[in-house]
């Protein structure tokens, strides 16, 4: 249901949320999160101009959260990557449905709406604060080389 661009997207930003501290390179953030660094340069130049992560060039340059974890929804990343698609009218291009939707596409168009409620209501403080208690979200590059 969801994109690559939209995982990738999500991997790096909770990554950022639990390094806060410093700017990271898109390399670092590549290897930590196992997300091809090409890839993942586009989708860090895509939250930038969201104004999820700032970005900053040079010496001790680097990507973080443009604000703190706690005020950055999940839907925030989803809407600056790949948004959720709503539907606005018939799919099917039937001129006697216009915005009516009919009982199938309104329970589709229900339940696109309830993923973005929760996505809404979940930062990504509290991402990585489940985190602690768990698993990592993704692993690091550290862990699948002792894993082998």
């Amino acid at each position: 249901m969801f994109s690559t661009t939209l995982e990738y997207a999500l991997r790096a930003v909770t990554w950022l949320a639990a390094h806060p501290d410093e700017p990271a390179t898109a390399t670092r953030i590549a290897e930590a999160t196992l997300v091809p660094e090409d890839y993942l340069s586009k989708v860090l130049q895509q939250l930038a101009r969201a104004g999820v992560v700032d970005s900053q060039r040079g010496r001790n340059g680097g990507f973080r959260l443009a604000r703190p974890a706690s005020e950055i929804s999940m839907l925030t990343v989803v809407n600056a990557v790949d948004p959720i698609p709503r539907i606005q009218t018939c799919p099917l291009g039937l001129k006697e449905h216009g915005v009516n939707l009919c009982p199938l596409h309104r329970r589709l168009d229900d339940a696109y709406s309830l993923v973005e409620r929760a996505f809404a209501s979940t930062t990504l403080d509290e991402l990585i604060a489940g985190g602690k208690q768990h698993l990592p979200l993704c692993a690091t590059g550290l862990e699948v080389l002792h894993a082998r």
